[in-house]
C-alpha cells in the first residue's frame, strides 16, 4: 500500500503569504530578500528534496530501528547518506540573526523546514532539530573560545548535538536531577551520572557529537536554582579544533521506543572511567535559565513534527479512501470507493480541517518569534514577543493533541489495513504519541498557560488576540457566504472571554481550581484559536481568489464551515470543566483509587 507523501505547497503557500505575513517579515532590518518568490521558490526546491529523498527512508528506518551493538549504536545505513545530502544541500535551515554567518533565515521559512522533515522521516529530523537547538542555546550563551569550537561544527552539519537533560528519576520534574560536575584546577569539570531518554544520545553520522549536559556543581542550592549546563563533546578537541580522545561519556542501551525507532533514543552514562570532560556554559547554578534559551523554539518545534506526521497521515488516509471499495453509500452506484461514505467524509474533513489549523497557529506563531527578535520598534517587539508567548503552550498542546486525533483517524479509514504495519499508517500513530510528552507534557503547557501567560502584561496580551477575534467574527457577517462562520465564532470567542476572565480572577491562573481546569482551558483556547485561523483562511481565500484560485477559496470555506459545525462544540463543550474546580478530581480518596 503507498504512502508517498507530497508537500502541501498550495496551503503552506498561502499560510505564510495570507496568515503569518511574510510581507511583515520582509519589512524587518536583514529580511530584505525574503519576498514571497523567492521563499516560494526555495520551499519549492526543499519540498522536492524531502519528498524524493526522506520519504523513502521513513517506513525501512522504522522496520530496521537503532541498536547498540558492541557499544556502538547502529542506525539504517541509509540515514548516513541522506544526512550528507541534506547538509551538502543546505537543507538544514537554521533561523540567524543577521551578522552572525550566512544568510539571515527567518523563523517562519525554518518552521515550513521543520514541517517537511517531520513529515519526510519524523526519527530523523529529531536529529537536524537537535543541532538547531544546540546551536541556538550555545550562539546565545557560550564564549568566544566555545562559539569558535563548536558552533561552526554543528551549523556546518559536521557535528550533532544532543540535550542530556531527564534522568531516571527526573523527567519533567528537572530539579530532581542528580548529575555530577566537579570543577578541577583547569577550569573544567568532571561528570558523574546517568541521563535517560536521550533523543540521538550516540550514533555514528556524524564525526562527534556535542551534548548540553545539565549537572549539579558542589554546594548548588537544591531544585532547578541549583543546575548548571555544561558542554561535554563524545570525543575531546584540542584548541586547534581538532578530534582527539574519546570522552568519558557513553550508550548504556537504546531504549525500545514505541514509536521513533529509527531514532536511537538512548540511556547516557557519565564518568565510568573517572568522569566524563565538560565545559561549563554562561555561569553556575544558570543551567535552567540557560535552557529556557530555546524553550519556545523547541516548543513550536514539537508542534510542528506533529504537524509533519499528520499531514503525511492524512495524505495516506485520504489516497487509501479513494482506493478502497466497501459497501454500497446510499446513492452512489456499485463499486464506488468508501470516500462516498458520509461518516468516511467525516473523517477526512476532521483531518484536513484540524492540519490546516495546525499549520495555521504553527506558522503565526512562528511569525511572531520573527517580529518579537527583527522589528525595526521596540514596542512591535515586545508586542510580538507576547503574543509569541501566549501562543507557544497553545501551538504545542493543542496541536500534539489534534495530531494524535488525525493520526489515528488514519487508521481507522484504512480499517482492518491501518492496524498492520506494512501500511505505514500504524508507525504516523506511533510516532506522535510522544510530541504530547516531549518539551514539557501537554498537563504543564496548560498550566504554563493559566499561570504564567494568561496573566501577562496585566491581562493585556490575551484581551488584543480575543479582541481579534471577536472583530474577525463581526466582519465575516458581510458575506453572507461566510456570515454561519462569524456567528459559531461570535459565540466561541464570548465563552472562551468568559473562562479566560475566571482563569485571571483565579490568583491568576495559579489557584487549585484554576489549575484543575487548565487542560480543559487548554482544549477551549486551542479550539477555538483553530476556528478563528481557519475562519481567517476563508475570508482571506475568498478575498484573493484571484491569486489562489476559486477551487483553493472554496475549499478553504467548505473546511472552515466543517470546522465550526462538527468540531468547535467539541471545543466549546471544555469551558464548563475548564471553571468547574478541582473537587471532582478529588472525590476519591487516594487509597481508593
Amino acid at each position: 500500500m503507498s504512502n508517498a507523501y507530497k508537500a502541501p505547497l498550495a496551503d503552506i503557500g498561502f499560510v505564510i503569504d495570507e496568515l503569518a505575513g511574510l510581507g511583515a517579515i520582509a519589512a524587518c532590518p536583514g529580511f530584505a530578500a525574503w519576498d514571497s518568490a523567492t521563499a516560494q521558490a526555495l520551499l519549492a526546491s526543499g519540498a522536492r528534496f524531502y519528498e524524493d529523498v526522506w520519504a523513502p527512508s521513513n517506513r525501512p528506518a522504522d522496520v530496521s530501528g537503532a541498536r547498540l551493538v558492541g557499544g556502538t549504536v547502529e542506525t539504517h545505513p541509509a540515514l548516513d547518506d541522506i544526512y550528507r545530502q541534506t547538509m551538502a544541500g543546505g537543507w538544514n535551515v537554521l533561523p540567524r540573526a543577521p551578522g552572525l554567518g550566512g544568510e539571515a533565515v527567518p523563523w517562519l521559512i525554518h518552521a515550513v523546514f521543520l514541517e517537511l522533515a517531520a513529515s519526510g522521516n519524523g526519527s530523523f529530523a529529531l536529529l537536524t532539530g537537535l543541532i538547531a537547538g544546540a546551536s541556538e542555546l550555545l550562539r546565545a550563551h557560550a564564549s568566544p573560545d566555545q562559539l569558535e569550537r563548536y558552533v561552526s561544527k554543528l551549523e556546518s552539519g559536521e557535528w550533532a548535538g544532543a540535550m542530556d537533560l531527564s534522568e531516571p528519576g527526573a523527567g519533567s520534574d528537572l530539579g530532581a536531577l542528580t548529575t555530577r560536575a566537579l570543577p578541577q584546577p583547569d577550569g573544567t569539570y568532571r561528570l558523574f551520572g546517568t541521563k535517560r531518554y536521550i533523543s540521538w544520545g550516540d550514533h555514528e553520522i556524524t564525526r562527534n557529537i556535542v551534548h548540553l549536559v545539565l549537572a549539579r556543581t558542589p554546594d548548588a542550592p537544591p531544585g532547578t536554582a541549583g543546575i548548571s549546563c555544561f558542554i561535554v563533546p563524545k570525543y575531546l578537541v584540542d584548541d586547534l579544533g581538532r578530534i582527539g580522545a574519546r570522552n568519558d561519556i557513553r550508550a548504556f542501551a537504546v531504549e525500545q521506543n514505541m514509536g521513533f525507532r529509527a531514532s536511537p533514543t538512548c540511556v547516557m552514562t557519565l564518568g565510568d572511567e573517572g568522569g566524563a570532560m565538560g565545559y561549563l556554559v554562561g555561569a553556575e547554578n544558570a543551567g535552567m535559565r540557560i535552557m529556557f534559551t530555546m524553550l519556545n523554539s523547541n516548543r513550536l518545534a514539537t508542534a510542528l513534527g506533529a504537524l509533519g506526521i499528520s499531514e503525511r497521515a492524512r495524505q495516506a488516509a485520504l489516497a487509501a479512501a479513494k482506493m478502497r471499495v466497501q459497501g454500497v453509500p446510499p446513492g452512489a452506484p456499485a463499486g464506488s470507493a468508501i470516500v462516498a461514505h458520509a461518516d468516511v467524509r467525516r473523517m477526512l474533513m476532521t483531518q484536513r480541517a484540524l492540519c490546516e489549523a495546525m499549520r495555521a497557529i504553527c506558522y503565526c506563531t512562528a511569525a511572531a518569534f520573527d517580529l518579537a527578535a527583527h522589528a525595526a520598534d521596540e514596542a512591535t517587539r515586545v508586542r510580538h514577543q507576547q503574543r509569541a508567548n501566549l501562543l507557544t503552550p497553545v501551538a504545542k498542546a493543542w496541536c500534539t493533541d489534534m495530531g494524535i486525533e488525525v493520526t489515528s483517524l488514519a487508521i481507522q479509514l484504512l480499517g482492518g489495513a491501518g492496524f498492520v504495519e506494512d501500511s505505514g499508517v500504524a508507525q504516523h500513530f506511533r510516532d506522535i504519541r510522544i510530541m504530547s510528552i516531549f518539551e514539557g507534557t501537554n498537563g504543564i503547557q496548560a498550566q504554563d498557560l493559566v499561570g504564567r501567560k494568561l496573566g501577562q502584561a496585566g491581562g493585556e496580551t490575551v484581551a488584543a488576540l480575543l479582541a481579534e477575534i471577536a472583530a474577525l467574527a463581526a466582519s465575516l457577517n458581510d458575506d453572507a457566504a461566510l456570515a454561519p462562520l462569524g456567528t459559531a465564532l461570535a459565540g466561541a470567542v464570548a465563552k472562551l472571554r468568559e473562562a479566560t476572565a475566571w482563569m485571571l480572577a483565579e490568583g491568576n491562573g495559579r489557584s487549585p481550581a484554576a489549575l484543575a481546569g487548565a487542560s480543559a482551558y487548554m482544549r477551549l483556547f486551542g479550539g477555538v484559536l483553530a476556528g478563528f485561523m481557519l475562519a481567517r483562511s476563508a475570508q482571506a481565500a475568498k478575498a484573493e481568489q484571484a491569486t489562489h484560485g476559486a477551487d483553493f477559496a472554496a475549499g478553504k470555506v467548505a473546511t472552515a464551515r466543517f470546522y465550526c459545525e462538527q468540531l468547535l462544540p467539541y471545543a466549546l463543550a471544555a469551558s464548563g470543566p475548564a471553571m468547574a474546580g478541582p473537587e471532582a478530581h478529588f472525590g476519591i480518596a487516594e487509597g481508593a483509587l
